[in-house]
C-alpha cells in the first residue's frame, strides 16, 4: 500500500460519534472526535484532531442508561453547541483533499453523517473504509469483530473512557494501523482501490436531507 501513489496522496479521517437512542426516533448524536492520518515514510502519521460534545433537542433526554454507557451527562451537553455550528466546525476542518473516512462499523457513522449533510458537504461526500470489514477478512478466526473483541484479540488495553467519542477514535486507529501494518507483510491489498472494494462503503444519500434532519433534530 505504501508504494500506492493514490493511497500516499489521500488523509484517512478516523471518525466516531456518541449518540442518544430515544424510542421512537433515530440515534442523536451528543458527540463527535475525529483525528487525521497522513502516510509518511509507511506509517500514518496524525496531521490533527477535533472533538466536541453536541447539544441534543430539548426534547431528547439524556437517560441514566445513556449516561453509565456514555460517561456524558445533560449538565456537560448544557452549554455544547448544536450540530449544525460543531458539523460546520469538522467539516472546515478537511481543507486539503482528497480523504477518506474511516470507522469502525462505519454504516452507522455514515448515516449520522448523512443526517448533517447540509453542515458537512465534504464529509456527507466522502467514502468510507470500515475497519469492521479489514478485521473480518484478516481475522476470520474471530467470532465476533466488534470493536473490543478485535482489540481483545490484539491484546490492547481498554481505556477507562472507553465509549467517548475520541478514546474510540484512537483505538480505531489503532486496528488500522495494524492491520495496514500486517498488510504490508501478506499483501491481501496492494492498492487503494483494492482496498476500497474488499472493504469500503460510498457516503450515504438521504432522499431528503434537510428533511430528515428536521425531523431527526
Amino acid at each position: 500500500m505504501a508504494t500506492d501513489p493514490n493511497f500516499v496522496r489521500h488523509t484517512y479521517v478516523v471518525i466516531d460519534f456518541e449518540t442518544l437512542t430515544p424510542a421512537g426516533r433515530s440515534p442523536v448524536p451528543i458527540e463527535v472526535a475525529a483525528m487525521a492520518l497522513v502516510p509518511k515514510d509507511g506509517e500514518l502519521v496524525e496531521s490533527w484532531r477535533f472533538q466536541a460534545l453536541i447539544r441534543p433537542p430539548e426534547e431528547v433526554p439524556v437517560t441514566d442508561f445513556d449516561a453509565r454507557q456514555t460517561g456524558i451527562t445533560a449538565a456537560m451537553l448544557g452549554s455544547a453547541a448544536g450540530p449544525e455550528h460543531v458539523m460546520t466546525a469538522l467539516d472546515a476542518m478537511m481543507a486539503a483533499p482528497p480523504y477518506r473516512l474511516v470507522a469502525h462499523s462505519a454504516g452507522t457513522e455514515a448515516t449520522l453523517i448523512a443526517h448533517q449533510a447540509a453542515h458537512c458537504p465534504t464529509l456527507a461526500t466522502t467514502s468510507l473504509l470500515d475497519t469492521v470489514r479489514m478485521a473480518r477478512v484478516v481475522y476470520p478466526e474471530l467470532s465476533s469483530h466488534a470493536l473490543n473483541a478485535v482489540l481483545r484479540h490484539l491484546r490492547v488495553p481498554l481505556p477507562v473512557d472507553r465509549h467517548r467519542a475520541m478514546p474510540d477514535v484512537e483505538l480505531t486507529a489503532t486496528v488500522l494501523r495494524r492491520i495496514l501494518a500486517e498488510n504490508a507483510t501478506t499483501h491481501r491489498w496492494t492498492a487503494l482501490h483494492e482496498l476500497d472494494a474488499a472493504v469500503g462503503m460510498p457516503p450515504k444519500r438521504l432522499p431528503n436531507p434537510r428533511g430528515a434532519q428536521e425531523g431527526l433534530f
